[in-house]
């Protein structure tokens, strides 16, 4: 009953993660949109304190858009602003990740091949990089770095490398990256709290006292503003990372993310220059190629077969059908015996082999191509063992 409480929990915060996400991210786009479409206002707007407008056509209904240099004639009785997409990701995220890697932490986050850590060791290891990470940002953001935004980006890169490389040495793969996804949204949603909200209320109590606002706060909140908007690419690779086991089930696992994070990062560099007018199509090129290159790098070898001497003359249904039975149907069947999971995940059953069949390429992707099944390898296949299923479904599954 347990188990079950949980995973309902889990599918409602991962829910609510999603859309509260999804209003974010749509909101940061269109107003980076917006700003980089204005165009020079006629006169008369322009007399007024506009400094830049534009039409556009949506759900039946032509709007009319205008920016303010710094404030209108009056302040309208009505302000919206927009905060809580940002905050409510947040904590959504936050819920999740604590109900998924902290509740669940000897089975998600802690990963004895690579790191001998107890439940409390890896939590507060794991929050440790977040709160830090934040902290570090912040202090490096109050240096005169934050006047030179190439050289702050060099520092801020190689803490990532340092981040991706510990983490990834630290915990199980999906635990580190979504450790580094934490690291990232905080900053974003602490951009937010911290710098672009206060910026906001300085403009508008400045505005209502008649004082002339402190342009530093604009300076500041457009430092933050852009870093959120290159961080949104890469934060969403890594909420859809624990998908796909060839990216942080991989020996190079760091390497892989931090690649994913540039290519990511670049790419959004070409709708940032497009939405100024400026078209420079070679950057999705490079950004694809670079894709393609990183899944080449990364493509399983095929596992030898000299790594079981018995391998050629086991290859058939029987032989598959009992490492299957010992090492995966306690997770994989109509009734799970595992204490983890309540149903078989993603709905794969290996009861039969029929079955077993039916999911052969997925069981040569995960079990034996990326190996990250059986989860954190916990009842122990041996190579031999996989590599006697590789030969099994290389001739084809047979029945046999």
């Amino acid at each position: 009953m347990e188990a079950y409480v949980l995973d309902w929990l889990q599918l409602i915060f991962r829910w609510l993660h999603v859309i509260t996400g999804v209003a974010w991210i749509g909101a940061s786009f269109y107003f980076v949109w917006l700003d980089n479409h204005l165009q020079d206002p006629p006169r008369w707007k322009s007399d007024k304190g506009i400094k830049g407008d534009l039409w556009a056509i949506h759900g039946g209904g032509i709007y009319e858009v205008a920016k303010y240099e710094l404030a209108p004639e009056k302040m309208p009785e009505t302000l919206h602003w927009f905060k809580w997409e940002a905050y409510s990701t947040w904590l959504t995220g936050m819920v999740l990740m604590i109900l998924v890697f902290y509740v669940g932490a000897d089975a998600y986050l802690i990963d004895r091949r690579v790191a001998e850590l107890s439940q409390f060791q890896a939590i507060a290891t794991g929050l440790g990089f977040i709160v830090g990470g934040w902290v570090l940002y912040e202090t490096l953001c109050a240096t005169p770095l934050a006047r030179n935004g190439y050289l702050l980006g060099l520092v801020l890169i190689g803490l990532a490398v340092v981040s991706a490389y510990a983490l990834t040495h630290l915990f199980s793969g999906r635990g580190a990256y979504i450790h580094m996804g934490a690291m990232i949204g905080t900053i974003m949603a602490g951009n937010v709290f911290r710098v672009i909200m206060p910026s906001q209320r300085a403009l508008v109590a400045a505005i209502e006292a008649g004082d002339a606002p402190d342009p530093s706060w604009g300076q500041k909140a457009k430092l933050r503003s852009t870093h959120n908007n290159y961080l949104t690419l890469p934060l969403l690779f890594i909420m859809i990372s624990n998908h796909y086991p060839m990216t942080y089930a991989h020996e190079h696992n760091w390497l892989i993310l931090l690649a994913i994070i540039a290519i990511t990062a670049f790419a959004r560099h070409y709708f940032n220059l497009r939405h100024k007018g400026i078209n420079k199509p070679i950057i999705l090129v490079i950004s694809l190629l670079a894709t393609a290159t990183l899944a080449w790098a990364v493509m399983p070898k095929p596992a030898p077969v000299s790594d079981s001497a018995d391998t050629v003359s086991q290859v058939n249904a029987p032989t598959a059908q009992k490492i299957l039975t010992k090492h995966c149907v306690s997770c994989h069947s109509a009734q799970p015996t595992d204490e983890t999971f309540t149903t078989a995940p993603m709905g794969v059953m290996l009861d039969t082999v029929d079955q077993m069949q039916q999911w052969a390429p997925r069981i040569k992707a995960r079990t034996v191509d990326s190996m990250d099944m059986p989860f954190l390898n916990k009842t122990g296949m041996t190579p031999a063992e996989r590599a006697t299923l590789g030969a099994w479904i290389d001739a084809g599954a047979p029945a046999n």
